[in-house]
């Protein structure tokens, strides 16, 4: 009598990369250097890791305005002409006589990493710093006394901090620089300068290499990364949080069609670099509705993706006595959307534990993160007696976290994806292989869901991007800029070049990352940052309609005063209790 095989857990990890686009688009340059420093320290390491264990299998998304900034750099080196400010100096040979506005970018960029992680453990740059701070305890211009060869040592530390744990480990000349530690000279300077540039450009191709291979699959979300539930519809915030206070400006003006645009300007991006449109999109920040979900499924993207949260309120809605089955047995599978003839499948992750990805692993020593992973997974496994295999998501960032790991988590990564790839019944999968699956495997449950709750995988809601008197005016500022676009476009008068311009000005604006920073529980300096940016972004899209930039657009939106976890750049799936 043949024994009765025992269902599958399949694993489906989900690394997103995301970065907003940092540059000033009238002058080009680079106002923030986040996008080429997580290519040379996440991006090269994250590949590097499928690449060292090819039993691995993972999914990817990248987000199409991340991949123009990588491009663009890869420019920058070619043409000698660089517009990063930081990459600039490296590689400038008299650092003697910077002015004060030079020197202050220098000092204040290069000291603000984790200090923990990746400034600390280098005795040579924290000597750096010390010296700074004790110059800073005296006289408030300390930058001013600080000396040519200061300021070389300080960005070659800085760059070195944050390259990649895998480049540290096996580039002779990057071992040179760190056995070295100080006196770095312009030729030293100058090949690092080089390598960033090589590491950035073999950036796509290795990514495309993996995908080929079939280890990884990579998919795609909205162009400029748009929240586009709020881009079809302000009131689809209070579908998780009903009594919101939403922005004067009662919706934004021509949504749809802006959505429509960002959706397919991102499967163009897809199947120029990548050979062939994205089967799946990850919703910028996971942020759904029906209307959302049913606009992707329009235009041709097999599944999608969002948070645990999502489904809950999701499955409260659609059962009319409000009670559901228990979380073990809902969470662990797929689920079918449906709009007339369209039809998406959603995936949903599991908060907890990609939340300990992103929040407590960093805190335990390698190996015993790891177990408590396999021990989650092994523990979903055997409390399923359903007769379905288990599709378990974990989806995260796939940049922030690791700053707060021990070498950039190169001990955690690669001693998962090995106890992975070993084990006995957990399967490492990829979403459109489980997609595959569905035509072939009974035992893989795909029920048809009959609400969707709108929200977001911060929390199940929106409240990260609306619903704040500080969020709100970001969306009130933008509505009144979008309202003038549209008026300009309908006179007729631009040239061809000139409507590109505005319309690429405009999708910047309209991305997801200005309003996450607004509020007061970010810290002042991230706070700043982005208001500035955003107020930038906006003033330049009046400059390029050829219309008087309004003078609100010099005050600031919002003004930090907290400490989050992680410097902001992340948040919990769940609330804390």
């Amino acid at each position: 009598m043949q024994a009765v095989q025992k269902p599958k857990l399949y694993l489906n990890l989900y690394w997103h990369m995301h970065q907003p686009d940092y540059r000033d688009t009238i002058s080009g340059k680079y106002i923030l250097p986040w996008t080429y420093l997580h290519a040379i320290k996440d991006y090269t390491d994250m590949a590097f890791h499928l690449e060292a264990n090819p039993k691995a299998r993972v999914t990817f998304n990248f987000v199409p305005v991340l991949l123009d900034q990588l491009e663009d750099y890869e420019n920058q080196f070619t043409s000698g002409h660089i517009r990063d400010p930081l990459l600039a100096f490296l590689a400038r040979e008299n650092l003697e006589y910077l002015n004060t506005e030079e020197r202050c970018l220098i000092v204040d960029s290069c000291f603000r990493s984790h200090h923990e992680k990746m400034l600390e453990p280098f005795l040579h740059y924290q000597r750096l710093l010390n010296i700074y701070n004790a110059l800073r305890a005296e006289d408030s211009t300390a930058s001013n006394y600080l000396s040519g060869q200061y300021m070389a040592d300080l960005l070659v530390w800085y760059h070195l901090a944050w390259m990649g744990e895998s480049i540290k480990r096996h580039n002779q000349f990057v071992q040179e620089l760190l056995k070295k530690g100080s006196q770095f000279k312009f030729a030293e300077r100058t090949k690092l300068f080089k390598l960033i540039g090589e590491l950035i450009s073999g950036l796509i191709p290795r990514y495309k290499k993996l995908q080929q291979t079939g280890q990884i699959d990579i998919s795609s979300s909205p162009h400029y990364h748009p929240i586009l539930p709020l881009l079809l519809d302000f009131n689809s915030t209070r579908d998780a949080t009903p009594l919101a206070p939403l922005p004067a400006c009662s919706s934004y003006p021509g949504g749809r069609l802006r959505a429509i645009a960002h959706i397919e300007s991102a499967q163009k991006s897809h199947q120029k670099r990548f050979g062939e449109k994205p089967k799946g999109m990850w919703p910028s920040e996971g942020a759904v509705s029906f209307d959302g979900l049913s606009l992707m499924a329009e235009h041709g993207v097999t599944w999608a993706a969002t948070s645990e949260g999502v489904l809950t309120n999701s499955l409260l809605k659609s059962f009319e006595s409000g009670a559901i089955p228990s979380r073990n047995d809902y969470l662990y599978r797929p689920y079918r959307v449906r709009n007339g003839i369209n039809e998406i499948i959603c995936f949903f992750r599991d908060d907890q534990l990609s939340d300990k990805i992103g929040f407590e692993y960093s805190k335990l020593h390698a190996s015993n993160a790891v177990a408590d992973f396999i021990g989650y997974l092994e523990n979903i496994y055997n409390a399923n007696e359903s007769g379905e295999h288990r599709v378990v998501s974990i989806i995260l960032d796939g940049e922030n976290a690791w700053e707060y790991f021990p070498y950039n988590a190169f001990y955690f990564l690669s001693e998962l994806y090995e106890a992975l790839t070993k084990h006995s019944f957990i399967e490492m999968t990829k979403f459109n292989d489980i997609i595959e699956l569905f035509a072939k495997d009974t035992k893989i449950d795909t029920p048809t869901i009959e609400q969707i709750a709108s929200g977001s995988w911060v929390y199940g809601n929106f409240s990260t991007w609306i619903g704040s008197t500080d969020k709100n005016l970001g969306w009130d500022v933008l509505c009144d800029a979008k309202k003038q676009y549209d008026q300009v476009m309908e006179l007729g008068q631009l040239s061809d070049s000139e409507i590109l311009a505005c319309e690429r000005q405009l999708s910047i604006c309209e991305g997801s990352d200005w309003f996450w920073w607004f509020g007061d529980y970010n810290s002042s300096i991230s706070v700043d940052s982005f208001d500035k940016l955003y107020r930038r972004n906006l003033s330049n899209l009046y400059r390029l309609l050829k219309l008087p930039i309004p003078e609100n657009l010099n005050r600031p939106i919002s003004r930090g005063i907290g400490d989050p976890a992680l410097g902001g750049t992340m948040r919990r799936g769940q609330e804390s209790s």
